[in-house]
């Protein structure tokens, strides 16, 4: 199957990025095998792999293994790609699936920033460089239509992580300390009825993404709540980029709102939210301890179901 879905695709060429998890070493090694079936050498392989487990317990749930058995896998994985695979990223550590879960963006920002603390105490018992590890660490984040406020997340995410890698680990590696975003628009807010005004909603999330400054964006299809996406819909898509970088002057600039008053303002607030509730799951032990205990999913069930009181109660309107 590996070999006929990259039939044609020269991996000495590509990076290939994988949303996978729980099988994200046979999957690894899968691409591996082809790889070097095409007589690619193991060290110039280009890939990223989700291999984000921690966030499977607390909104996904395409979880196979209990929580301590998926970590000693994970950081199977971690060793494995810095000693075979350096130039594989071998983990995106995810806030888009708890956003669409129902997570504030504070709640997004926190919980993703503990899950990747976790992973590099976890990885303090291995045979790994931590500080080389942590440069490899991307992240995965979603845009929603709330337009201010996820352009502030994204700037407080950078601002929090590498404060705590500084704080905790004594990292000076400027590649350790960038935060490496990945952005999908918000497929939770699109909607089956009027499908075509997910046109608008799509390019709203994609602006707050670039405006935020993430190196990477995925833009759903205006058709995501019905289907998968036709060739049609997928062209848009991606043409919705192309209209971004091509048709305006946004991506001459690296932060163009820094220093406007709001955006100041609630990129604070964000960051000072975000590290109070990374403090809450440190007291309760830590990333992995807090979700042994169901804290952060029974948090995102508690703040889901408020916002869809106000849906029903119409003091939160979808047009």
């Amino acid at each position: 199957d590996m070999r006929l879905l990259l039939d044609g695709i020269q991996l000495s060429q590509v990076n290939v990025s994988m949303t996978i998890n729980s099988t994200a070493a046979m999957l690894l090694l899968m691409l591996q095998i082809i790889a070097e079936e095409q007589g690619v050498d193991r060290n110039t392989i280009k890939a990223t792999i989700q291999n984000d487990m921690l966030k499977e317990y607390i909104s996904r749930n395409t979880f196979i293994f209990a929580p301590d058995k998926a970590m000693r896998l994970t950081l199977d994985i971690f060793e494995y790609c810095q000693i075979e695979l350096p130039k594989v990223n071998p983990i995106s550590i995810s806030g888009y699936h708890m956003e669409e879960a129902g997570a504030t963006a504070a709640q997004e920002i926190g919980f993703t920033i503990a899950n990747g603390i976790e992973y590099l105490r976890l990885a303090k018992g291995r045979n790994v460089d931590l500080e080389k590890l942590a440069e490899t660490f991307t992240f995965f984040f979603s845009s929603k239509t709330n337009f201010v406020e996820e352009i502030c997340k994204f700037r407080a995410a950078r601002v929090l992580w590498a404060k705590l890698l500084v704080e905790e680990f004594k990292f000076t590696s400027q590649k350790a300390l960038k935060m490496r975003i990945h952005a999908q628009t918000a497929g939770s807010e699109l909607t089956a009825i009027q499908p075509e005004h997910n046109y608008a909603r799509v390019t709203i999330q994609a602006l707050a993404a670039v405006l935020g400054g993430v190196q990477s964006l995925h833009t759903n299809s205006f058709n995501e709540a019905h289907s998968l996406p036709t060739q049609t819909s997928s062209h848009i898509a991606i043409n919705t980029q192309k209209i971004i970088w091509h048709e305006t002057d946004i991506s001459e600039y690296p932060d163009p709102l820094n220093g406007a008053p709001v955006f100041e303002e609630k990129t604070e607030l964000l960051v000072n939210r975000a590290q109070e509730i990374f403090v809450d799951i440190q007291n309760l032990g830590g990333a992995l301890k807090a979700v042994e205990s169901n804290y952060q999913k029974d948090e995102i069930e508690r703040v889901s179901y408020l916002t869809q009181l106000k849906f029903q109660k119409g003091t939160k309107i979808v047009v």
